[in-house]
């Protein structure tokens, strides 16, 4: 049993584990019924591609074409720069029209890849070969992530070669799937759990040969019982992978939540889930681990959801980095209705953007599309101290205390408040009878103490 020397860490040995989930959250209409039965169908693009240096946290990537070379499918465009960044690979054959900065989904300009595509999809050499990964060193299988510029795919992009490299191996002793996708409207991972199992239990045994001492398990939400039972009869003959189902709530997929789930271990904000023993990864990262360690094939593709009741026929999109926006939404029927707003991402925690002309990246996991926008209709009024956000916070915080604190500039006293620990759900918000904007307080607050850390650094 690994002895966790920070305090923090909490290892309920006498919990009922059957509960499997988290204090708080909130049970919000999810909207999976537009797109989760509808098979993911294979997209290619039409027009230029277009490649952000910055896919990732940590440090942009640094271009390694020019305008007018040349460039394979499979190819570095893009090379991480430090420890803590990832290689971007060409999703396509064609010519590099400019290096050039380009609007983002987060509404900033960042140095991009323009290439224009020649629609004969020439790979480089080796691209899609088998490989024995049962062969491989560690070394070797974490080279090869690396190179691939695998990202975690669930949202917050962190380098996976950087997370699969913790200061001591042994002392991992879970890799968690995570399979629970609470977001509402997003579908893209149930229908990888549905159509492609076997590549998910494939990556899953890949990194379970960096961790000796692991044990897999791919937790689910239990309203995904179909998911479940395939991935169940996969596993069924892996000793050491285990297939849990876990209580359908949102944010069951947080980490630090899912971890909580799985192994009644509590972390903080300041911690990584090595430090508690855990190692967790969203279902396409496994994929993607699957396609690049086993298939030789890189990061050059997305699943992503595009639904809302705006578009004409909601579907998961298979395409390549790099797509214009405005293609999915071409390819899904167009606008039945012209749409109030538009959201990269889940109505919880996705990014409110104001144009299509944007590219695919290895986070976007959806785009939706509303003909209204309920928020921008509701008007705040002041705070009637009723204390829903705090009974749902499932980071147990004080959401409205946080909010006077920040909107005070008071960063001070939101530190001491442990506003930091706040996992921007939007919960809080959700919930709020007088529709104040606590997610959005709390996040301005946490980027204000954070930006203030470094300045003092």
């Amino acid at each position: 049993m690994v002895q966790w020397h920070k305090a923090v860490i909490k290892e309920k040995e006498g919990e009922n584990m059957a509960a499997r989930t988290f204090k708080g959250g909130v049970h919000p209409y999810d909207g999976k019924d537009l797109s989760k039965d509808v098979n993911t169908a294979s997209l290619l693009p039409k027009g230029d591609l277009v490649y952000p240096m910055s896919q990732h946290i940590g440090a942009p990537a640094k271009a390694v074409v020019a305008k007018g070379d040349k460039v394979l499918v499979g190819q570095k465009i893009g090379e991480a720069s430090g420890n803590l960044s990832a290689n971007v690979i060409s999703s396509v054959s064609g010519t590099v029209k400019a290096v050039e900065p380009r609007l983002t989904v987060a509404g900033t300009m960042v140095e991009s890849v323009v290439i224009e595509n020649d629609k004969e999809y020439t790979t480089i050499e080796g691209l899609g070969e088998k490989r024995d990964y049962t062969k491989l060193s560690k070394k070797e299988i974490r080279e090869i992530i690396k190179e691939a510029g695998i990202v975690g795919m669930g949202g917050a992009g962190f380098p996976t070669h950087v997370k699969l490299t913790p200061e001591n191996d042994a002392a991992i002793d879970y890799v968690i799937v995570n399979g629970s996708e609470c977001e509402p409207y997003l579908t893209s991972d149930y229908r990888m759990m549905v159509e492609e199992p076997e590549r998910i239990i494939t990556g899953l045994k890949i990194v379970l040969r960096l961790f000796e001492n692991a044990k897999g398990v791919i937790a689910v939400e239990d309203n995904k019982k179909d998911a479940i039972a395939k991935l169940t009869e996969l596993a069924a003959s892996e000793d050491r992978i285990e297939v849990m189902a876990l209580k359908t709530k949102y944010p069951q997929g947080a980490e630090r939540q899912l971890m909580y789930a799985v192994t009644k271990r509590e972390t903080n904000a300041s911690m990584h889930p090595a430090d508690a023993g855990c190692i967790v990864n969203n279902v396409d990262t496994m994929i993607s681990i699957a396609f690049a360690v086993a298939e030789s094939t890189p990061l050059v593709r997305r699943i992503i959801t595009v639904s809302g009741d705006a578009i004409t026929s909601p579907v998961n999109f298979n395409v390549l980095t790099g797509t214009n926006y405005a293609e999915l939404v071409e390819a899904a029927g167009g606008f039945k209705e012209k749409p109030a707003k538009l959201i990269s991402g889940g109505p919880m925690m996705g990014q409110a953007i104001y144009s299509l002309d944007l590219p695919v990246t290895k986070t976007s996991s959806a785009l939706l599309a509303f003909v209204r926008d309920e928020e921008a209709e509701s008007v705040e009024s002041p705070c009637i101290r009723c204390g829903r956000c705090v009974a749902v916070c499932p980071s147990r915080l004080l959401p409205n205390r946080l909010t006077q604190l920040s909107l005070r500039s008071d960063y001070e006293g939101f530190e001491k408040m442990y506003g930091l620990e706040c996992c921007e759900c939007g919960s809080c918000s959700y919930v709020c009878p007088s529709k104040r904007h606590l997610t959005q307080a709390i996040k301005q607050g946490k980027k204000a103490v954070m930006d203030l850390h470094k300045k003092n650094k």
